[in-house]
């Protein structure tokens, strides 16, 4: 899913949820919309990672163009290759600031935004590219390293 799709649909949630729970703010309203859109970081440090290359534009290109490949092939030659590990895409991440939201609410808001973005990827990958994907770091982890990257 593409970040201005995140970013519309985030608009959305957040206002939803300050609608049903005014008390979060503007700030809790705002910190939801980041969250559902910063936590893609991991893709562009998995970008830097890989290529050895910091520019934003080229991360976004690769990004897309690979997703773009990968739609293209079989269920077959899905199940050989992944597009990239993105270490924040995971229930593990979401459990670590629920955790922390004890310490302040601003985790709570962020792991809201984290799992309304996660599950618009769950619903993606599983629509378009026939798998499941990105729903723990540990289990991506795992299957990964059986797996070409893309």
């Amino acid at each position: 899913m593409y970040p201005l799709q995140h970013l519309s649909l985030g608009i959305v949630f957040s206002l939803i949820i300050l609608f049903i729970f005014p008390q979060i703010g503007l700030i809790g309203f705002l910190i939801i919309i980041l969250s559902t859109i910063l936590i893609d970081i991991d893709h562009y440090i998995y970008y830097i990672y890989r290529k050895k290359d910091w520019s934003l534009k080229n991360a976004y290109n690769w990004s897309s163009n690979t997703g773009k490949k990968f739609f293209l092939f079989s269920k077959k030659q899905k199940d050989k290759f992944y597009t990239g590990f993105y270490f924040l895409h995971g229930v593990e991440i979401i459990l670590v600031c629920l955790l922390l939201s004890i310490i302040s609410k601003y985790f709570l808001f962020i792991s809201l935004g984290f799992t309304f973005h996660l599950l618009l990827d769950i619903y993606f990958i599983g629509r378009y590219h026939n798998r499941v994907d990105r729903v723990s770091v540990i289990y991506d982890f795992l299957k990964f390293k059986k797996l070409k990257p893309l």
